[in-house]
This record gives C-alpha cells, sequence and structure tokens, in this order.
C-alpha cells in the first residue's frame, strides 16, 4: 500500500509540473495561431503580393512572420502575448528601416493591433491599426489602416489575402 501511494503521490506531483512547465501554452498565447503556417498573400483583386511565413518560436512564447513581398521587400515581426498587461505585441522592422510597434488584444474574431499615435504631415496626429481574421475558407485577413486621432479613417494602407501555400489557388 505505500508503493501505490508513493506512485500515486509521484504522478500528482509529475504532471501537476507538466502543466506549469509550459509558460505560454494558456488559451491567450494560442489567440493568434490562426496565422501560424506558410502563406501566398494576394490582394483583393487576386494579384499575388508577396509570401509570409509565420511560425512559433521561443517554446511557442512569439510568432516569427518573415515577409517577401513581390516587389522585393521584406520584413521580419515578432508578435507575443504580454501577461503583465493582458495584450498582443508587434515589433515590426523592414529592408528599409520601418521600424512598427503595435499593441492590442483579440476579440470578436479578430486580433487588433494599434500603435501609438503618431505626429503626422497632411494630419496632426494618427495611428496604425492592422487586423487579422480567419475566413471561413481557411483564408487569413489582414487589414492595416490608418486612423486620425479621433478616429476617422484616413486610408487603408494594405488589403491581404493569406492563402496557405498548400492550397494556394
Amino acid at each position: 500500500m505505500k508503493i501505490l501511494k508513493t506512485i500515486f503521490l509521484f504522478l500528482v506531483v509529475g504532471s501537476t509540473f507538466a502543466q506549469t512547465n509550459c509558460l505560454c501554452c494558456e488559451t491567450q498565447h494560442k489567440q493568434f495561431d490562426f496565422w501560424v503556417g506558410e502563406w501566398v498573400v494576394k490582394d483583393s483583386l487576386g494579384n499575388k503580393v508577396g509570401e509570409n511565413t509565420i511560425s512559433k518560436i521561443q517554446e511557442n512564447c512569439v510568432l516569427l512572420e518573415n515577409w517577401k513581398g513581390a516587389q522585393g521587400g521584406t520584413g521580419t515581426s515578432m508578435n507575443y502575448f504580454d501577461s503583465s498587461d493582458s495584450t498582443w505585441n508587434q515589433l515590426w522592422v523592414d529592408n528599409k528601416g520601418n521600424v512598427l510597434k503595435l499593441k492590442g488584444k483579440y476579440t470578436s474574431g479578430r486580433m487588433v493591433l494599434k500603435s501609438d499615435l503618431i505626429k503626422g504631415k497632411k494630419v496632426d496626429f494618427y495611428y496604425n491599426q492592422i487586423s487579422w481574421y480567419q475566413n471561413k475558407d481557411g483564408t487569413v485577413t489582414q487589414l492595416w489602416e490608418i486612423y486620425d486621432s479621433n478616429g476617422k479613417l484616413l486610408n487603408t494602407v494594405f488589403k491581404g489575402i493569406y492563402y496557405r501555400k498548400l492550397t494556394a489557388k
């Protein structure tokens, strides 16, 4: 009987340790998983605008994006859930030296990330907002918009439809 109690205690302690060992396995860390994969990206007219690979790294704590545009542009982003403020964050850097820092949340089936207000030339202040959502056919839409400080839409910078490379048409 003593051996059975020892084995039971070992199993309970072992399974508890196994459950707490993964720091990025909570539900919120999986909210952006619909974007993970190898993609062909097209505009709304069906023209190929690039390819993108999204992979999970750092023991599933970071989504790493590697973009290659059809016109030769490249960029990389790191995306992560910050437990300290319960937000998703993205840091984007491209081969032209552009940097974009975004923060936001997953809500109503969409990942919506925004930049801080930026001093503009044509408007006093604006912010970038990028949203991603999975479509019923398994594709993913990425929509990059610019808003003024009052939340008025100023411009749509990019609308891309992501097709998995295995199923790209």
